[in-house]
């Protein structure tokens, strides 16, 4: 059975405090189901999404009463960090290949920007205090940053990548961001400007890291050819990798893995990765890029930093990446930042930023630190 993505709704991305996720899930979803054609009625599934962490505020399946939702034949909270968008998606087509239900919405929304903190106060108590990750806390390693830099040094050392890699991926999606109404960050960027960006964890700048937001992304799935806007979009294939890292010495605890989601994906679809006209990925800091770059294998077999460099993942390059400045530029809600811009995309919505005739696209999404992948192939439909 053919699941076709019919209904996309966002709400305005935020850098200010203000609205709560669940009221923000609420403004998606009627974007969403408005973009469909579809009334709250017509929903007999609905997969909620939230970051991780205990927080007063995370959205979970209370959502679907407070949503305007009823007589649901699907209802879950789905988590698994930055992979819970695609992992919802294959939720949704499992199913409505199982006749449990017709037509789905996905939705995730978040509100880390708070009167008196910022974002990386509200990631930084993330993870727990017990076992690895209480020695890290112990040690002054709070939130995603200082890990992610020895991550990138790491690859550094094994890649011989530098920092005009890095900056070559913050000015190339900067780029992309300057054709996006829905970029928190619009200001032009070049490498004399990436290098006066302060040094938040060595070798990680401030324009290395992405940009948190408040705000929400729902999406609709259905089976019903009768319903939805009138570019449908085709779920051709998703694929998931979980390497499942122990961090203990004796073998590689950072990279390999992935690629099996890749694969995966683009085996269901009956692709390879030449078919692919644009890819959005799953990119918290401008070294996961870089990584995923040449884990997946999308760079041809040249080096990650030398593609990014030569313009293969500009406009007019190779293969287009994070055409909406991703997560760097544009704004972070996890897995749903690159799957809103391939919808953007393959519907041809994209404005000044649109890539000619995109009518596939790879969605990645990662979580952890590279723990987890996830993969899908999206097609416009003929």
């Amino acid at each position: 059975m053919t699941v076709d993505l019919v209904g996309l709704g966002m709400t305005t991305m935020s850098l200010k405090p203000g609205d709560t996720p669940l009221q923000l899930a609420c403004q998606a979803t009627r974007e969403a189901l408005a973009d469909a054609g579809i009334m709250h009625a017509d929903v007999d599934g609905l997969l909620v999404g939230s970051s991780q962490g205990v927080r007063p505020d995370r959205l979970g399946v209370t959502f679907a009463a407070k949503g305007g939702f009823s007589d649901l034949r699907l209802l879950e909270h789905v988590e698994i960090k930055g992979a819970t968008t695609i992992a919802m998606i294959q939720r949704a087509e499992a199913a409505i290949d199982a006749g449990a239900a017709r037509t789905v919405v996905c939705v995730f929304a978040d509100a880390p920007l708070v009167e008196g903190k910022g974002a990386g106060s509200t990631y930084a108590h993330s993870g727990g205090n017990t076992g690895t990750r209480g020695l890290e806390r112990a040690s002054g390693l709070l939130g995603s940053v200082p890990t992610y830099a020895l991550l990138t040094r790491r690859w550094m050392h094994l890649t011989g990548g530098t920092a005009t890699d890095l900056s070559a991926v913050a000015t190339t999606t900067r780029a992309w961001a300057l054709g996006n109404p829905d970029a928190v960050v619009t200001k032009p960027l070049d490498d004399e400007g990436y290098l006066a960006s302060p040094m938040i964890a060595d070798p990680l700048r401030r324009l290395d890291c992405a940009r948190p937001v408040n705000g929400a992304v729902a999406i609709v799935l259905s089976a019903d050819p009768g319903i939805g806007n009138p570019v449908r979009l085709v779920v051709r294939g998703t694929g998931r990798d979980h390497p499942v890292r122990r961090r203990r010495a004796g073998g590689e605890s950072w990279f390999g893995g992935g690629a099996r989601a890749v694969d995966d994906a683009l085996g269901q679809a009956g692709m390879s990765r030449t078919d692919l006209d644009i890819a959005q990925l799953y990119d918290p800091f401008s070294v996961v890029t870089l990584l995923l770059l040449e884990e997946y294998g999308l760079a041809g077999g040249i080096p990650a930093g030398e593609f990014v460099r030569g313009g293969g993942t500009s406009r007019g390059g190779a293969l287009p990446v994070n055409t909406g400045g991703g997560q760097l530029s544009g704004f972070y809600l996890q897995g749903m930042t690159p799957l809103a811009e391939a919808m953007i995309q393959l519907r041809g919505e994209g404005g000044e930023r649109q890539v000619p005739d995109a009518r596939t696209a790879l969605v990645g999404g990662i979580g952890g630190r590279v723990d987890h992948h996830a993969a899908m192939i999206l097609e416009r439909a003929a």
